[in-house]
């Protein structure tokens, strides 16, 4: 099942970066109402599953590591300058660090989001995980290839910084089953922490998201319903993990 879940994760992320194609550079309208939709999924998510599946056993520190979560989410966009919540910055001509600083900084947010990703984890619950990691990615794939035709990089080059990135959250969910076969009785204490951080950093990325889909402090009608939709589909996703 792991390895279904590594494919739907990985050509996601290639397909949606392919998106860069076919929308034009300048409008960014579509890219808005993507990020409104997988922000307000991501909240809807966390709230409807995550937490209260992280808080239904006794975790008296569950809530420093989802502020943990948040504070490391925090720290790498110093790095990554919010590409991950689909912010895009302009850099000069002949820039040309940049892309591995950002590439570095996604590579980390996408490794820690897959460690809860294992074989003994609830079944609905590592589903919901992963469809909020997809619909998230999508925005995330789009700035990227963006970004690194931006600096300059050829469509081959850009697939491969991209093919780095997809491979990211499998690894992070190889990582923790390598940690499942190594522990024994901390094993819980192990998947309800790293779900507590996965928690933080969703909470930052989407409430981030929902704040700059704003236009001059004002949600338009689209956006608005947008909004609506993804947490509606939030809600049925949880129905389906409960």
């Amino acid at each position: 099942m792991n390895i279904i879940i590594y494919f739907v994760l990985i050509t996601t992320v290639i397909a949606s970066g392919s998106l860069v194609f076919l929308f034009p550079r300048d409008d960014q309208r579509l890219l808005k109402l993507l990020l409104a939709f997988s922000g307000a999924f991501l909240i809807g998510i966390s709230f409807l599953v995550l937490v209260p599946e992280v808080f239904s056993k006794p975790a008296p520190l569950a809530g420093l590591f989802v502020i943990l979560g948040f504070l490391i989410q925090l720290a790498l966009e110093l790095i990554t300058e919010g590409a991950e919540h689909g912010h895009k910055h302009e850099h000069k001509e002949g820039e040309k660090a940049a892309p591995w600083l950002l590439l570095t900084g996604l590579c980390i947010h996408a490794f820690l989001e897959g460690m809860p990703l294992v074989s003994s984890f609830a079944k609905p619950i590592e589903h919901s995980l992963v469809l909020g990691i997809v619909v998230h990615n999508i925005p995330i794939s789009l700035t990227l290839m963006g970004l690194f035709m931006h600096y300059g990089c050829k469509p081959g080059k850009s697939f491969i910084y991209l093919g780095i990135f997809a491979l990211m959250t499998p690894l992070g969910s190889i990582a923790g089953l390598v940690i499942e076969k190594s522990l024994a009785s901390s094993l819980e204490f192990f998947f309800t922490y790293s779900m507590a951080v996965v928690i933080g950093i969703f909470l930052h990325v989407s409430t981030t998201i929902l704040f700059e889909t704003e236009e001059h402090h004002k949600y338009n009608l689209q956006k608005f319903l947008t909004v609506c939709l993804g947490i509606l589909v939030a809600y049925l996703v949880s129905l389906i993990a409960h």
